[in-house]
């Protein structure tokens, strides 16, 4: 079976959107980041992906050239009414709404002995850390400073989580640090 990896982007100062809720300074080249070796590497080893309910809205409802195309898991407390367009055989939605335990064990069964990418949600990462699901941890760090704005890492209750640095990847508009998460 394959493992969970949080994946997230956030600026240098660790925000993973600017104070209107801003991405795009984050992705500066977004089709230069999909060529990479890095991200061609977790596209291929990733068999099911978990998102948040505000992720999934951010792609306005159309994710036919969405990069991870395999069983999509959103955790929400609402199924929306119109499902996003782009769905096929591999890319399905499927709405979660008895809480992160749930998604994770549906797209574990989802990827078989391929890894589960929980992405674009600092909620829902919490949640994964603070329930203890997680085994790796993916951040790409963006020299851009915000100041202000969302913060990928909140405190988590006084748990301590021990990381083990495993490999950094680097281009000239980002760094990818990945960690395993020390049980």
């Amino acid at each position: 079976m394959g493992n969970v990896i949080i994946g997230a982007t956030m600026s240098l100062d660790g925000f993973m959107n600017d104070r209107n809720g801003d991405v795009s300074r984050l992705y500066p080249d977004l089709e230069a980041l999909r060529s990479t070796e890095m991200l061609q590497e977790e596209i291929q080893t990733t068999g099911a992906v978990v998102m948040g309910r505000h992720a999934y809205n951010m792609a306005e409802g159309d994710v036919t050239d969405y990069e991870y195309q395999v069983p999509i898991f959103v955790l929400t407390h609402v199924v929306p009414e119109k499902v996003a367009k782009g769905e096929n055989d591999k890319l399905t939605f499927t709405f979660v709404t008895n809480g992160i335990e749930s998604a994770i064990e549906k797209a574990k069964a989802a990827a078989g002995d391929k890894h589960v990418m929980v992405v674009g949600g600092a909620n829902t990462a919490q949640q994964c850390l603070r329930a203890g699901l997680v085994d790796e941890i993916h951040i790409g760090i963006v020299p851009v400073l915000f100041g202000e704005g969302l913060r990928f890492f909140e405190p988590l209750d006084n748990e301590q989580i021990k990381l083990e640095k495993m490999r950094i990847f680097e281009i000239p508009t980002r760094t990818d640090l990945w960690f395993r998460v020390v049980r």
